[in-house]
């Protein structure tokens, strides 16, 4: 039973990493972008954004999941809902802590798998507008910035 829920909770974990990707490129930057147009804009000092309504959007899910296998002791509805959960709360701490900086937590690393999160986010916010974007996922980055975040980080060692 234990073993079921934690294979249900990575899976979605995964999956969830997926349907992030898929509904940033195509919801946020598609019909849903007048939700998501503020977050590309330059930092105006707002608490929230009208993209913090996705929060909402997608926690919906995990909270029904959760609601649903308590009432009918469906483990795997909550292992569900709790890897749609953990996710979430990744979400947060790497996109809005780690990646904007909406607390000023997390602010230097030296780890180039971090590097290379921050650096593919910075390229998908290049862009201004819904059209022409690029790296659309939040854990899951092109290995090409991982070799930049490498070779970034080697030059600066050889500096000191």
């Amino acid at each position: 039973m234990v073993l079921t829920i934690i294979v249900c909770v990575v899976l979605a974990f995964v999956a969830m990493e997926c349907v992030a990707w898929l509904a940033h490129k195509y919801l946020m930057h598609g019909w849903l972008w007048s939700l998501h147009k503020d977050h590309h804009k330059k930092d105006d000092g707002q608490v929230f954004e009208k993209n913090d309504f996705f929060f909402l959007i997608f926690a919906t899910p995990g909270i029904l999941l959760f609601l649903l296998g308590s009432v009918y002791g469906n483990i795997i509805a909550i292992g569900i809902a709790g890897g749609i959960t953990l996710y979430g709360f990744c979400y947060f701490l790497v996109h809005d802590i780690f990646i904007h900086q909406r607390f000023k937590w997390f602010r230097n690393t030296n780890n180039i798998y971090l590097k290379a999160i921050r650096r593919a986010h910075k390229m998908h916010h290049k862009h201004l507008d819904k059209h022409d974007g690029e790296c659309f996922g939040m854990l899951w980055v092109p290995f090409k910035y991982f070799r930049e975040a490498y070779q970034y980080q080697k030059m600066q060692q050889q500096k000191s």
